[in-house]
């Protein structure tokens, strides 16, 4: 009897310990996430407030401000009027502003029909958040931005709420892109900071 709860208690033991290493070793692991593949071109399709499917490459050739946005985001709200004088006053310089909220197409109707937008909105729940997440960042939170390229290019994205200072910096880019005293890498660095 007692060699038979000697060779029960070995085996608990073992049990246990093997458990144990194998537990810690997992634990310990790393694991390996693949990370979408994104070439450095934005692209994708959303509808627009009348449900008409727009293609970001509409507007290949101009340098572009993606803005994610939701009505219900006050930072997003605050950006909006910063935007739409972004638009007015750079729209005929190839600069092209464009808002995607992410939200019920309904309220954002509703919205955009007291905010009078001067730049298109596309509409999309989780298909924006896939467009944004198709480049290769994680969506987490609004207000979100992307700067791209006149060729499609991702140059840079902002997290958060961008302020008169920051389309500034954005605007002096762009016009020195546009006239080759900047290149993608130059463009990024000088960006960075944002």
């Amino acid at each position: 009897m007692k060699r038979i709860i000697a060779v029960a208690i070995l085996l608990t033991a073992t049990a246990a310990l093997g458990y144990f290493i194998y537990s810690k070793s997992v634990q310990d692991a790393v694991p390996v996430i693949a990370e979408p593949v994104f070439d450095g071109r934005v692209t994708f399709t959303l509808s627009d407030l009348h449900g008409e499917p727009r293609h970001f490459s509409e507007w290949d050739g101009k340098a572009r401000l993606v803005n994610f946005w939701a009505t219900w985001c006050a930072p997003c709200r605050r950006e909006i009027p910063l935007l739409k004088k972004l638009q007015e006053k750079y729209g005929e310089n190839d600069v092209q502003v464009i808002g995607i909220a992410v939200d019920f197409a309904e309220q954002v109707a509703a919205y955009a029909e007291e905010t009078q937008f001067n730049y298109p909105i596309l509409v999309g729940q989780e298909d924006a958040m896939a467009a944004a997440e198709a480049t290769g960042i994680d969506f987490i939170g609004m207000p979100f931005t992307m700067i791209v390229a006149p060729d499609g290019q991702l140059i840079k994205t902002h997290l958060g709420e961008i302020v008169e200072e920051h389309l500034e910096l954005i605007v002096e880019v762009f016009e020195q892109m546009r006239i080759g005293e900047l290149d993608m890498a130059g463009a990024r660095s000088v960006l960075k900071a944002l």
